[in-house]
């Protein structure tokens, strides 16, 4: 791997922690102000709304403009939201309210992220490493943002409220400086279309490929079905089995164990299953951890349950990011990264709401189960499409942006 992978490994780190101690102490912040699940649901909607919104365009700047400047600026913005938050928290004015504002607002710098460094990727390393260095990034976000990242927050939080906020500005930060050393990648100067026109061109290219098609309404179903549990999984860990908020950090660090060995052991597992029996697997698996979630009669058990279930979504990870950016023309990369998030992320609000209404009205145990059967549904209707996918795409690995 070249330098400039392990300044951007780096930096991914870096903010990965901040981002794992933010994740831990934001639902415990917004189970301070109120224990409807309603509220604490929407607070999950407000981050992920962006996918939905901002995607398309955002990946228009990503294809048009400078990568390694967009990832650096969108965190700068990220650590001065965050700040803004540490000072409100500590001054006592936080509500309900701020914080929806301030979950949209870091919500839109990582899809402006997100989609700069899945299609940065490519620039840095050649083809064949895309699965090792894809897996070391999985790797070490998974680190930061379910390993350290949350008992960290969590502890600070007990410790002083505004910590874990101000621990994930002083993140953002260092993670934007590093970025900035980066070398900048130097584009062929091009007549740029309309945004519309060039939004339409990678909605176009990602609608013509089967295969990214259907892995991209998949991930959408499934998306839906993860937050619509996992909307609601504080208030099932600290009122339905009565962990306190140390407690509840060390749960979401256990679950990681699961998604850090995948990051470190993934690519090879692919190589030994075959990347067409590991999404297969994955996709089965996880209607049945799911509704065993929601069944889980301990701490224990739960975090057993969320362990493999990291493991599961990281080798997806690992195997539909390598996917994309082998198939798709790097001129292409972001617009078409952008839509299939869209698709694939843009109803996490929608889950995320239809969670909290669940464990309103059916206690906080029944989301689980509903999000397993959707996804067995899911998975049994895609199913014959996917296989056939599948093989069509292994047969050609570099099938051009139509039906194979």
């Amino acid at each position: 791997m070249p330098g400039s992978y392990w300044r951007l490994w780096w930096a991914a780190g870096i903010s990965s922690v901040g981002d794992g101690a933010f994740a831990a102490a934001v639902p415990l912040l917004a189970v301070t102000i109120t224990r409807d699940p309603r509220p604490v649901s929407a607070v999950s909607a407000a981050a992920y709304l962006p996918w939905l919104l901002l995607s398309l365009p955002a990946g228009v700047l990503v294809d048009r403009h400078d990568r390694v400047g967009l990832m650096w600026r969108a965190q700068a913005m990220q650590a001065l939201i965050v700040g803004v938050i540490a000072i409100l928290v500590a001054l006592g004015h936080m509500s309900i309210p701020v914080v929806l504002i301030a979950a949209f607002g870091l919500g839109a710098g990582a899809v402006v992220f997100g989609n700069a460094a899945l299609a940065v990727v490519p620039d840095i390393v050649t083809k064949p490493l895309l699965h090792r260095a894809n897996g070391h990034q999985q790797a070490i976000t998974t680190i930061g943002l379910q390993f350290a990242g949350p008992p960290v927050g969590s502890l600070l939080f007990v410790a002083g409220t505004a910590l874990p906020f101000g621990l994930d500005a002083v993140s953002f930060a260092l993670s934007a400086a590093l970025l900035a050393t980066l070398p900048r990648r130097t584009r062929r100067p091009v007549a740029s279309p309309p945004m519309r026109r060039a939004i339409a061109d990678g909605l176009r290219w990602l609608m013509g490929h089967r295969l990214l098609r259907t892995l991209a309404v998949l991930v959408g179903v499934n998306t839906f079905c993860h937050h619509l549990g996992n909307a609601t999984l504080v208030l099932l860990a600290t009122q339905t089995l009565r962990l306190d908020a140390r407690d509840y950090g060390l749960l979401l660090a256990g679950a990681a164990i699961g998604s850090l060995l995948a990051g470190l052991a993934g690519a090879r597992a692919v190589e030994r299953i075959g990347a067409r029996a590991a999404l297969l697997a994955v996709l089965t698996a996880n209607v049945v951890i799911f509704v065993g979630i929601g069944l889980s009669p301990n701490a224990v058990v739960l975090g057993v349950l969320l362990a493999l279930n990291g493991f599961l979504v990281t080798l997806w990870n690992i195997v539909t990011v390598s996917l994309r950016q082998q198939i798709v023309p790097a001129e292409l990369l972001g617009r078409v990264t952008s839509a299939y998030k869209m698709l694939g992320w843009g109803l996490i609000p929608l889950g995320a709401l239809a969670g909290g209404l669940l464990a309103h009205t059916f206690g906080l145990r029944a989301p689980y189960p509903v999000a397993g059967v959707l996804r067995g549904i899911a998975l049994l209707t895609a199913l014959p499409v996917l296989v056939r996918a599948l093989r069509e795409a292994w047969r050609c690995p570099q099938p051009p942006g139509q039906e194979p």
